[in-house]
């Protein structure tokens, strides 16, 4: 599995993460400030760093910007603030994910599979396969029951995101950001829209996409 490093002045919460990485199979290294964590990421080759914002003496912001001057490792960030700008200024030093505290470790781990995932060459291949839904993302196009679909350059990109990251809650800000990009400043009912048409094109997996009421939506494989 993979080589973790959990950063955060907590030491609950490390011990949590560690807990719950360590029961999926990964190997992690934990670290109580930012000093340690950028000492750690020079000795060893993570697959994944899970950093906290808030630390004294160096926040995470800083730790993840002096990793990027020499590394590309995945990052997913912790916050307790959750503030627009926090995520926007996380998203610009180009971590991979974001999650608020207090989080559920079960999801903060599906979110971990999900950005490995993403990020590890020749592991997904070209193809990712849900049920009967084929996607061929060299070719960008999208096979239902075997039946070549004609989606829009969006509607593409919307079922990608939500397959790559099917069994975690998507909030319709977080789809906005990843498929829209954070400087979008249209609405939530952008999402909605192009929901209920991808919906449309999907035939009888239509209801694999969940509508999680107030919050968003989320991709179930056995919907």
């Amino acid at each position: 599995m993979a080589y973790l490093l959990a950063v955060d002045d907590e030491k609950d919460i490390v011990e949590l993460i560690s807990r719950f990485a360590e029961h999926e199979g990964h190997t992690v290294d934990a670290a109580g400030s930012g000093a340690q964590a950028l000492d750690l990421c020079r000795r060893n080759a993570y697959d994944l760093v899970i950093l906290d914002i808030m630390m004294p003496e160096m926040d995470g912001f800083t730790v993840c910007k002096k990793i990027r001057e020499t590394k590309q490792t995945p990052v997913i960030m912790l916050s307790a603030l959750g503030s627009e700008y926090d995520k926007l200024m996380g998203f610009e030093l180009g971590i991979d994910d974001y999650v608020v505290k207090p989080f559920s470790p079960r999801e903060l781990m599906a979110r971990v599979k999900a950005v490995l995932a993403r990020n590890t060459p020749g592991k997904s291949g070209s193809e990712l396969v849900i049920q009967g839904i084929r996607i061929d993302t060299l070719a960008h196009t999208v096979f239902v029951d075997g039946e070549q679909k004609d989606l829009t350059a969006k509607e593409y990109e919307l079922l990608v995101y939500l397959v790559q990251n099917k069994g975690i809650a998507l909030t319709r800000e977080k789809i906005l950001g990843a498929v829209w990009g954070y400087d979008y400043f249209g609405d939530d009912r952008t999402v909605d829209w192009q929901i209920k048409l991808l919906r449309g094109k999907l035939g009888p997996y239509r209801k694999c996409i969940t509508t999680l009421r107030g919050t968003g939506y989320r991709f179930d494989e056995k919907a």
